[in-house]
């Protein structure tokens, strides 16, 4: 496998479990199995049965989690501990165990980073539509995030130049998103505090 390829795989694979962790795991480790898609480094480990199962056990819980608001914002704050690890560790196994322990921990922390702008600019904006009675619009919310990682990843797989494009836009718009809804809730707080004070 090519050097482009390989981190096209690791960071896409990064970047997609800071939004859907088990789905990313269950379809990668599943396809892997049976011959449809080649994971470099150690990342065949997810073709493991065990690891399959239980993956898709967790994805199971969480596809029904994340349809359901107030308790999608309380998986996704848990989840901040897991999202962000599993994007280091999927990104440095791309690499395989012969590699250079600094190419390993380079590895590492650009796929946890990757992952953690996925997280919270979904955590984030999630706990924003929360705000809205209805749940029509989590749910919208949720499944275009299933398609979108399902396209990233195929598009990681396929065409990973394009892919390795697409998301230095992705994590730009990511990290603006996130300024953008830190500022929100700082605003709230700040008038909250005013009106606190005030009465």
């Amino acid at each position: 496998m090519d050097p482009i390829q390989t981190i096209a795989i690791g960071s896409g694979l990064a970047w997609a479990s800071g939004v859907r962790l088990y789905a990313v795991v269950f379809f990668a480790g599943l396809l892997s199995r049976f011959g449809v898609v080649t994971l470099p480094g150690q990342l065949n480990a997810l073709a493991h049965p065990l690891v399959i199962g239980v993956a898709g056990l967790l994805f199971f819980v969480e596809f029904l989690a994340d349809k359901v608001p107030g308790v999608d914002s309380v998986w996704d704050a848990v989840h901040t501990f897991v999202r962000v690890p599993a994007g280091a560790l999927l990104a440095a196994a791309s690499l395989g165990v012969g590699a250079d322990p600094a190419w390993l921990l380079a590895a590492g922390l650009a796929g946890g980073t990757l992952a953690g702008s996925a997280h919270f600019a979904k955590a984030g904006t999630r706990a924003l539509i929360n705000t809205s009675p209805e749940p029509f619009s989590n749910w919208a919310a949720s499944f275009s995030e299933e398609v979108g990682v399902a396209g990233a990843l195929w598009l990681a797989f396929t065409y990973p130049a394009a892919f390795l494009a697409c998301l230095a836009l992705v994590v730009l718009l990511s990290l603006w998103l996130i300024v953008r809804l830190w500022r929100l809730v700082a605003g709230l707080f700040r008038r909250h505090s005013l009106t606190a004070a005030g009465s």
